[in-house]
């Protein structure tokens, strides 16, 4: 009994490790999603520049950390399987005590009759318990594992379309800024030749005064 109880905390420790490698995929996870809210927008518009290369090593970061939840994952399994194993290997010991009790009478033929009667049933709830725990163990791993694949392509599709779209949006915003300056510009020059017109005008005019003044002195 002892050994059954060392291996099933050995099977809750690696189930705890597996536990704390899923919170470090979801905690990488929570980091790009707040990197893209954090992310400062694009004026004018709803868009969010995302930094590319920051972004390509978070989702590098999370990558790297599936194959170990899959090992961990695995290692529970295998821990599992010993515990099923050391269940039959009681339930046969629990067979052989039975067996050796009741060859030291004939008397107590009965109780092991009932003794290996209740050892095979035993043996066989365990069986079965162990494989029920053993088929979901697996159903779960690979709901999991294929879950964050299709989560992470997503991820990485919307990534590359937002980057896409905020460029394309920084470019239509540049040529909306240097149209207004432009427009800002011609205007600017409009108004210096107004404004050179009208010192050539009024030059003129004190030129030709002064030329009347020095005919017509009035002396």
């Amino acid at each position: 009994m002892n050994n059954a109880n060392g291996a099933a905390d050995s099977g809750n420790d690696s189930a705890g490790a597996a536990g704390n490698t899923g919170s470090n995929i979801q905690l990488e996870l929570n980091r790009l999603e707040e990197m893209v809210l954090d992310s400062p927008r694009v004026p004018f518009g709803r868009r969010t520049l995302v930094d590319e290369e920051q972004l390509l090593d978070q989702l590098d970061t999370i990558r790297l950390s599936l194959p170990a939840a899959f090992r961990e994952a695995e290692a529970i399994v295998r821990q599992r399987e010993q515990i099923l194993t050391e269940a039959q290997r009681q339930a046969q010991e629990i067979i052989g005590m039975a067996k050796q009790q009741a060859s030291r009478s004939v008397e107590e033929t009965a109780v092991m009759r009932q003794a290996q009667m209740d050892a095979e049933i035993l043996r066989q709830q365990v069986d079965e318990e162990c494989a029920v725990a053993r088929q979901q163990l697996l159903a779960e791993l690979d709901q999991t594992r294929e879950s964050t694949i299709l989560e992470l392509e997503e991820l990485r599709r919307t990534a590359i379309a937002e980057c896409e779209a905020i460029q394309d949006g920084a470019d239509d915003y540049a040529d909306r800024v240097l149209s207004n300056i432009e427009r800002q510009l011609s205007e600017m020059l409009r108004v210096i030749r107004n404004g050179r017109q009208q010192l050539q005008q009024d030059s003129d005019q004190v030129t030709q005064a002064t030329n009347a003044a020095k005919a017509n002195p009035p002396y």
